[in-house]
């Protein structure tokens, strides 16, 4: 799905440094997080979303709550392994959006995410993970 970074979160969130103002993440299941309802968390910003799945990337203000509500660590072939798995299962699944060109389960996926997903995973590592660890285990907040 196509996602967009909200405007108040560039340059401002380590968690999105270079990321395209659009990307693209899968999203595997039916799930939704109302935008109403994290608008009620004083402690939470919304970092990114998408209009087709929703609400994508969400940070607590300190940084120490990261949430994701699709699956940037997929690999090509994982939304063609639960499709199929699916199919053969006689449930009543779409086919993965934006994921076989023109929405053909015979053509190899389209991977979109690969970038996006690289630099999601690196930048939570650098930023909060590594910057913010200190050396002495006994210095991290409980």
């Amino acid at each position: 799905f196509e996602h967009r970074i909200l405007s108040s979160t560039v340059g401002a969130e380590p968690l999105l440094r270079g990321f395209d103002d659009i990307f693209f993440a899968p999203h595997s299941r039916h799930t939704e997080i109302r935008r109403a309802d994290v608008e009620k968390i004083s402690d939470l910003n919304i970092l990114a979303e998408s209009d087709e799945a929703g609400l994508y990337l969400l940070g607590s203000k300190d940084g120490r709550h990261l949430y994701a509500t699709g699956h940037s660590e997929y690999d090509p072939l994982t939304l063609k392994g639960e499709y199929d798995r699916d199919i053969n299962k006689g449930l009543p699944i779409h086919i993965p959006k934006n994921y076989y060109p023109n929405d053909d389960p015979a053509q190899p996926p389209t991977v979109r995410w690969r970038g996006h997903s690289n630099l999601l995973f690196s930048n939570w590592l650098n930023y909060y993970v590594y910057q913010v660890t200190p050396y002495d285990v006994s210095q991290i907040p409980k």
